[in-house]
């Protein structure tokens, strides 16, 4: 009960955040745009592991499918990477905030503050379809499922059936 009582606030101040800064013209600006985008990918990336978290406090089975392992997995490295650039984008408008102030508005236009978050969307993506990339080739044999609510790599290429030593990090 508790871990869903936190999640839900997780959520809930999230949803907040980010209505708040679509609905508030004040806070039309990169550092705000920026912050709801953070908020955005957080709603995410709680959402990918922690249902099934709670959902398996209530079950005596605590497997995940092979299917939806990889679903987590690509889901986790997607928004995780895409939150890692989101947070050094926010780094940079800081920077060019504090130091060149007379700049900032041309530096951060619009259109530069779209194109980094697409930025940061799309290095999720490519470091998660990275990640897929080498696990999804290895050869599975035997039972399809994780003994755990929360599926990463190291996890699944124990699960293949040839000798993946070179692959353990």
């Amino acid at each position: 009960m508790i871990f869903l009582i936190l999640y839900l606030i997780i959520v809930s101040g999230n949803v907040v955040i980010v209505t708040l800064i679509i609905t508030d013209p004040h806070l039309h600006s990169p550092m705000y745009f920026f912050l709801a985008n953070l908020s955005f990918i957080d709603l995410w990336l709680s959402s990918v592991t922690t249902p099934k978290m709670i959902a398996d406090f209530l079950k005596d089975s605590k497997t995940i499918s092979f299917a939806g392992c990889m679903c987590q997995i690509l889901l986790v490295h997607f928004v995780g990477g895409g939150e890692m650039v989101i947070l050094v984008v926010m780094a940079y408008d800081r920077y060019v905030a504090i130091c060149k102030p007379l700049h900032y508005s041309t530096i951060m236009s619009l259109s530069k503050c779209f194109g980094l978050v697409l930025t940061s969307w799309t290095a999720g993506f490519v470091h998660a379809m990275s990640q897929m990339a080498v696990i999804v080739q290895l050869p599975f044999c035997g039972p399809r499922e994780i003994d755990s609510f929360f599926c990463d790599i190291p996890l699944v290429i124990k699960l293949a059936c040839k000798d993946s030593s070179d692959l353990e990090y």
